[in-house]
This record gives C-alpha cells, structure tokens and sequence, in this order.
C-alpha cells in the first residue's frame, strides 16, 4: 500500500515532481533518490521501477521542462505576430516567465549538467524551443541588407545568452540585490540596444 504522501495514482511523475521540488530547494544535485522517495511518499526501492538512477529522474524533469518551455515560446512567438519586432521581444518575455514560474524544471535543463543530448527526447524538445529563437531571427533578420545581416543562429544564439544571463544573474535573486532594474527592463533595455546595434530599430533622437 502506497504511503500518505503518494496521492497521484502515477508513481513516476509523482517522483518527477518530488524531484523538481527539492531541485528549487537545494539544487539539482543537493538531493538523493532517497529524499525523492521520501518527498513523494514511497519506499526507495520504488524509484527504480521508472529510474536508473537520479540523473535519469533529472533528466525525465528536464524534459518535461525543455516540452513546457518549445510550448511557451511557440504560443509568445504566435501571439507576437504579425509584427516581427513584436514576437521577438514576447519571446523574450516567455523566457522570464518559464524561469520564473518553473524554477526547478529550469534547473533541471540548465543547471544539473544534463545535455540536451542526454537522450532523444530531450534533444527533440530542446531543438523545438531553438528552432523558435531561430524562426524569430530570422524573420527579423529579412529587415537588415544581405551583406550586415549576421546567421540567423548567431542571431538566436545571442539573444538566447542574453535571456540566460538576465535570468542567472537578475531574476534568481532578491529585487534590487544585484541591480536596482527589474530583470524584464534589464532584458528589454538589452534587446534594444542589440537591434539597434543591427539597425533593426531607429537610435534615440
């Protein structure tokens, strides 16, 4: 018989998700199988009936992360549209978000060493997410002359590492702790000073 804390009537998200709590708490490699078991009310023995081992329970929480994050950047880059501009910057917005209402599956993807590679499933979900970043680039990108318009995956790569060290070193922390900006003006100011840098929108006057 299941122990109280085992509710979901499916074992194996139910260790997904005791995962992901303690991935919030204490890092993706600050817990053990044990303490997932214990999280989701089940005996030790039981996480082995779905998982080899913790890095294949991390992994199962970053895909899952990598699926919920390629769906929220699909619906932000739908929503921009028709304006290019527009759907850049949303997807911008959904990269915040994701971090900041999924924390421990945001940990899982970028923070417990696990590659997109890990296994196909992940690296299908992880591709489906750049392949938004890369849509939206080069959209946008059509907007610059041939001969200054950079690869639309360098493009997207650079806009991703922005996302990236906006939520790293702004969003994860107290407001005001490192800088008085919020993350989402920090990330606008930033992708503005990017496209003007790329003539995609006129300088101040």
């Amino acid at each position: 018989m299941a122990k109280a804390g085992y509710h979901h009537g499916n074992l194996k998200q139910a260790l997904v998700e005791a995962a992901l709590r303690l991935i919030e708490t204490h890092g993706p490699t600050g817990f053990t199988l044990s303490e997932a078991a214990k999280t989701a009310g089940v005996t030790p023995a039981a996480v082995y009936r779905h998982f080899e081992g913790r890095e294949d329970l991390i992994a199962e929480g970053a895909r899952q992360g990598y699926t919920i994050f390629a769906d929220l950047m699909e619906h932000a880059y739908a929503n921009g549209q028709p304006s290019a501009l527009a759907a850049f910057g949303a997807v911008g917005r959904a990269y915040l978000a994701f971090a900041r209402k999924f924390p421990g599956h945001y940990m899982a993807m970028f923070e417990s060493g696990i590659s997109p590679n890990h296994d196909p499933a992940i690296a299908q979900a992880s591709a489906r997410a750049e392949a938004v970043l890369t849509r939206a680039a080069e959209t946008l990108s059509r907007h610059i002359p041939a001969g200054r318009r950079p690869p639309a995956a360098m493009f997207s790569a650079h806009f991703w590492a922005m996302c990236h060290g906006v939520v790293e070193l702004y969003a994860r922390t107290p407001p005001g702790t490192r800088t008085q900006f919020t993350p989402d003006d920090l990330l606008e100011s930033g992708i503005g000073i990017y496209l003007r840098g790329l003539g995609l929108i006129p300088t101040d006057a």
